[in-house]
C-alpha cells in the first residue's frame, strides 16, 4: 500500500466500520429473506435446493436431458447452458411437467440452437429424456434406464 511502511498498522475509522457493518446485515438480511421465501429465485440469497440434501444409499437419481436428431442424420446431446441452446438445464427440468404437457415449448431450444450456431446442423426432431440410475450400497448399479417424457418435430 501506498504511503504505509512494514509493521506500521494502519487503523479503520467510524464510517469504515459503519459501512462494514450495513453490508453485513443487509446480506444477513437477503440471505434470511430468501431462505423463508425458499425459492431459488433469488440465488445468491437463497437456497440451492438442488445441492440440498444427502442421497440415500439405495435410491434412484434423475437426470433430465434433451436429446437431438438433427439434419446431418446424427443424435447429439442438446448442450442445456446459455452458450449452447440459450436454455440452461435448471429452466428444463423446472419446466419438465409443462413441456409433457405441452411438447411444442421444445421448439425454443430448437430456435435457440439455430440462432447461437448458425452453421452447425440444425435440430429436426427433439426428445426431453429422464435417465435414471440405480444406487444399491451406495454404488451405481447398471447403466442409465431412459424415459422418453416428450417428443417434438422442429417446425422450420
Amino acid at each position: 500500500m501506498a504511503g504505509v511502511t512494514s509493521g506500521q498498522e494502519v487503523r479503520l475509522g467510524r464510517v469504515g466500520k459503519g459501512a462494514r457493518v450495513v453490508v453485513a446485515l443487509v446480506g444477513v438480511g437477503l440471505l434470511v429473506n430468501g431462505s423463508v421465501r425458499a425459492t431459488d429465485d433469488v440465488w445468491p440469497f437463497g437456497p440451492m435446493s438442488q445441492y440440498a440434501g444427502m442421497i440415500a444409499d439405495d435410491a434412484s437419481i434423475a437426470y433430465t436431458r434433451i436429446s437431438a436428431q438433427t439434419d446431418a442424420g446424427t443424435t447429439v446431446d442438446v448442450p442445456l447452458n446459455i452458450e449452447g441452446a440459450g436454455v440452461a438445464r435448471a429452466e428444463i427440468e423446472a419446466r419438465t411437467g409443462e413441456i409433457v404437457k405441452d411438447p411444442s415449448l421444445l421448439q425454443a431450444v430448437a430456435d435457440g440452437w439455430a440462432r447461437k450456431h448458425p452453421d452447425e446442423p440444425k435440430y429436426v426432431k427433439l426428445e426431453l429424456i429422464r435417465d435414471t440410475t440405480t444406487l444399491v450400497k451406495g454404488r451405481v448399479d447398471g447403466p442409465p434406464t431412459p424415459e422418453v417424457l416428450a417428443t417434438w418435430v422442429v417446425r422450420k
